[in-house]
């Protein structure tokens, strides 16, 4: 199918307003099926610390020890460029985690190796989950997560393309949530120039199983900008940066990390925490069918 970024403006024009897709809590009555939490970037610079990093897992892990929390996923950009600094500096950081770790690459960390990612990445989990590749599945009974790391920088080729769209098509009618690092050029017009330009992607986003597409990249102020929204039939959820805020500016940094909830309605609850805090914040809550 041919890229046109006609279709995508077509599709930013009736994206739904965030308070028409958000609702209140999930009631007591609904079981919760799953529920994992997603870190957005770090990539921290000049020095490589990860102070909003270290605190998020700190959240997570009192989070877990309260009320059920399956796994973590991380969207891409831990490592700024890819270094072994970076990358050992982290580490530390992310073996606290109590639960299994499930990252992918983002552009900084195409800046190296696809072996060194995969190396540090079972280091942070020490044997809870291991990471054999830079794209993989997850499959749940209700639901499957497809980690898309990118191939060059934060862009997919025509055989990372096919890869993604064979595993929607594989779960299918199953609901797919598509974990990138960045999602379509113009998804988010705050910078509508970043994103995945390979026209296959277009082909991915008709999937009529493709729910949603879960992506940070951008460093964008949750409360400047439109982050979690439809277009068309699927949904996108911005991650927020931990550790360096770009969008719209770099004037203000609330670092903050998401939760998912999905219960047996099939319905998914997205809830954002400011790390240090324990309760989500109300005004960002996000919701959709499945």
């Amino acid at each position: 199918m041919k890229f046109s970024r006609r279709y995508l403006v077509a599709g930013i024009v009736t994206a739904c307003v965030l308070v028409g897709c958000a609702g209140s809590e999930i009631g007591r009555e609904d079981a919760v099926i799953l529920r994992f939490a997603v870190l957005g970037d770090a990539e921290p610079k000049p020095e490589p610390e990860f102070p909003n990093l270290e605190v998020a897992v700190r959240d997570i892990n009192a989070l877990a020890a309260q009320e059920r929390l399956d796994f973590v996923v991380g969207v891409g950009d831990i490592a700024h460029k890819g270094t072994l600094i970076q990358y050992e500096s982290v580490t530390p950081v992310l073996q606290q985690l109590d639960l299994p770790f499930y990252p992918i690459m983002g552009n900084e960390e195409r800046n190296s190796t696809v072996e060194r990612f995969l190396d540090y990445a079972n280091r942070w989990n020490e044997g809870r989950a291991e990471i054999d590749s830079a794209r993989y599945l997850q499959e749940y009974e209700r639901v499957a997560l497809v980690h898309a790391s990118p191939d060059f920088s934060r862009d997919f080729d025509d055989a990372g393309i096919r890869w993604i769209l064979d595993q929607i098509q594989s779960v299918a009618p199953k609901p797919v949530l598509l974990v990138v690092h960045a999602a379509e050029a113009g998804a988010y017009p705050e910078n509508a120039e970043k994103g995945v330009e390979n026209p296959g992607f277009v082909e991915v986003l008709a999937q009529p199983n493709l729910a949603a597409v879960i992506s940070g990249d951008l460093h964008m102020d949750m409360a400047r900008v439109n982050h979690s929204k439809r277009i068309g039939r699927v949904h996108y959820l911005h991650i927020p940066a931990l550790e360096r805020t770009k969008i719209p500016d770099e004037t203000r940094h609330d670092p903050m990390f998401r939760v998912f909830t999905l219960v047996d309605s099939g319905e998914m609850q997205v809830d954002t925490y400011r790390v240090g805090e324990r309760a989500p914040l109300a005004q960002y809550v996000y919701r959709f069918q499945l």
